[in-house]
């Protein structure tokens, strides 16, 4: 049986008040489409929604590639892309996607214990 729509917004939140600079969380099912995903308070996105549903498409097609090597790289931990105006990380579980973005000054450290905590957090996904 699959996870209900109040237990996914439940972990997107708890993502999402994992640290303070969080910005945005989502559950994104394999085909792109956002199963669940919240903007933390106060912020405001730096995409529309139709550029938001094109990004978590592309998410998608972007594991599919990913997986072409898992046999001879390994699966994938995360993805980690530093922009300019924030940072992208997505961890995958074995029927969605995790996508979140931060503030782009926290350090290296930081983001990779709450990715640790993340992977955690959505093991059951």
């Amino acid at each position: 049986m699959g996870v209900i729509k109040s237990d996914l917004l439940k972990i997107v939140e708890s993502i999402i008040n994992l640290d303070p600079k969080m910005r945005f969380a989502a559950i994104i099912d394999t085909k792109g489409n956002i199963r669940e995903g919240i903007m933390k308070s106060g912020k405001t996105s730096l995409k529309n929604q139709k550029e938001e549903e094109h990004f978590c498409k592309q998410v998608a097609q972007r594991r599919k590639m990913r997986q072409e090597f898992d046999r001879t790289l390994g699966k994938v931990r995360y993805v980690h892309v530093e922009r300019e105006k924030l940072t992208q990380m997505v961890t995958y579980t074995k029927r969605n996607i995790i996508y979140f973005t931060m503030e782009p000054e926290m350090s290296i450290d930081t983001k990779i214990r709450l990715v640790t905590r993340i992977k955690k957090i959505t093991a059951d996904l």
